[in-house]
């Protein structure tokens, strides 16, 4: 079993680095992808590929889609893909965990693990603490596809893991979805994620910006708006809608920002 982890970012360079140290005992191989960064996120992955050379590659694409074709290739074979963003911090001393699990063959009849998150809201790196709403209630966002389950994932692709056309194996089927987040507390959680989708992401971003939306958001939002707006409905924060559900809740941020 491999474990491949793929990023793909674009101005996210204020916790980049931080999303790939904490992914990166995890995986076998990690590929970044930057897709025409304008502040310092290219610089930071360069650097990350030069630290780690026989693990991290560093790749450019002037269109999403193109990080699909990095993948596409592993379909079929024990590999497990990791997508990671550049807003989504994993707590590495459980990721520990729960690769140890993968191993012993727990989730081999899985297609796809969703596991517990926190979407911040604020974030006190003095105190340690970081709050914000939970999945469940929220929808989770995190990312492990099995690739032994599938023959092909064949594009074109809006991006990494998004569109094309999934061709799978004899016994295996698009929900055949493991929900952790679903089923384990927080505090037991071996896969969750500090998803920092309300904070400010890039260096190059007003202090008082609003919660930028990433590729895949920006699409989904822009389709529900153009209908929304042909059913005279009022338009909706489509990010408050899938991050902000249910009561502002706090955990220690510590153990995801090992010194």
């Amino acid at each position: 079993m491999r474990i491949v982890g793929i990023l793909l970012v674009r101005n996210e360079d204020l916790f980049v680095e931080r999303a790939v140290r904490n992914a990166i005992d995890f995986c076998d191989e990690f590929i970044a992808v930057d897709n025409g960064s304008d502040d310092n996120t290219a610089s930071v992955l360069r650097k990350l590929a030069s630290e780690y050379p026989s693990k991290v590659s560093f790749h450019t694409a002037k269109h999403p889609g193109a990080s699909h074709d990095l993948i596409a290739g592993f379909a079929g074979t024990p590999t497990w893909i990791f997508g990671v963003d550049g807003d989504e911090i994993y707590d590495p001393q459980w990721l520990e965990k729960m690769r140890r699990r993968m191993e012993a063959g727990e989730f081999d009849a899985d297609w796809m693990i969703l596991g517990n998150a926190l979407n911040v809201r604020r974030l006190d790196n003095v105190a340690k603490v970081a709050e914000g709403h939970q999945a469940p209630p929220c929808r989770s966002m995190t990312k492990l596809y099995n690739f032994n389950a599938i023959e092909a994932w064949r594009g074109p692709c809006e991006e990494r893991l998004h569109g094309g056309e999934i061709i799978f194996r004899k016994g295996f089927h698009a929900m055949l979805r493991r929900d952790l987040h679903k089923a384990t507390s927080w505090e037991e959680a071996s896969f969750r994620c500090l998803h920092l989708c309300f904070l400010k992401r890039s260096s190059l971003e007003h202090k008082n910006a609003p919660p930028r939306k990433n590729i895949m958001d920006r699409r989904t939002w822009s389709l529900s708006k153009i209908v929304r707006k042909l059913l005279r409905r009022p338009q909706v924060d489509w990010k408050e809608q899938r991050y902000g559900r249910g009561a502002l809740v706090q955990v220690s941020s510590e153990s995801f920002f090992p010194k």
